[in-house]
């Protein structure tokens, strides 16, 4: 199996800057894309930023200029810098992967999900 780890939500404030990492783990062959969603109560999961493996970008447009998507292929991991928070930003922010696992078995999986909590 694929397994997706997150870390680096918390607590911050407007205007303040965070910085999410995801690693991936388990029988890997390939992640041809890792990216980042969020939802927030009420809400459908949205996209925030995705990234393949060959480095094209995916951003949402609402958040495009203040969000940063960063990717270490070797590693599996993916890390989003987040910056200029505003409490609109407040959701659960889930690390998503899509690949193939070493048998061969496409794979889409999602990581417990982090909080992120902006306060005025």
């Amino acid at each position: 199996q694929v397994q997706l780890v997150e870390s680096g939500g918390g607590l911050v404030q407007a205007g303040g800057s965070l910085r999410l990492s995801c690693a991936a783990s388990g029988s890997i062959r390939s992640i041809n894309t890792m990216g980042w969603y969020r939802q927030a109560p009420g809400n459908q999961r949205e996209l925030v930023a995705e990234m393949s493996s060959g480095g094209s970008t995916n951003y949402a447009d609402s958040r495009k200029g203040r969000f940063t998507i960063s990717r270490d292929n070797a590693k599996n991991t993916v890390n989003l810098q987040m910056s200029s928070l505003t409490p609109e930003d407040t959701a659960v922010y889930y690390c998503n992967a899509r690949g193939r696992q070493e048998l061969g078995v496409l794979f889409n999986v999602w990581g417990q999900g982090t909080q992120v909590t902006v306060s005025s």
